[in-house]
């Protein structure tokens, strides 16, 4: 059985820096092999595309509100998959989930195979 489980959340304030890490474990489970997403999800919002990193090749995707500011990255040795997140402003308030896809990278919550908890984070102004 797969498992994700997000750790690194918290409250930061305006302009601040977190990272979060997504420790995957199952039989056979390796994130090198799955598109790794994180995504986050806002109170009485639905959830939204983060970032994702391709299977092998370590390309990675970001939606513009994003980009520059957040880096998606994986440990394929260690199985860890991590969200460094800069400049972060109250628009990034929300709990952020890591995600597993088997085949291409995709934005779409609906594609994903495997989810974690979730681990909230809070930036204040």
């Amino acid at each position: 059985q797969v498992q994700l489980v997000e750790s690194g959340g918290g409250s930061v304030q305006a302009g601040g820096s977190l990272r979060l890490s997504c420790a995957a474990s199952g039989r056979h489970f390796k994130v090198s092999v799955y598109a790794m997403g994180w995504f986050r999800q806002a109170p009485g919002k639905e959830r939204d595309f983060v970032a994702a990193i391709m299977p092998g090749v370590p390309r990675t995707h970001y939606p513009d509100s994003v980009k520059g500011r957040f880096t998606i990255s994986r440990d394929n040795a260690e199985n860890m998959v991590y969200l460094d997140m800069n400049s972060l402003t109250p628009d990034d308030t929300g709990i952020y989930y890591c995600a597993a896809r088997a085949g291409p990278v995709s934005a779409t919550p609906g594609s994903y195979n495997y989810w974690g908890q979730g681990t909230q984070v809070t930036v204040s102004s």
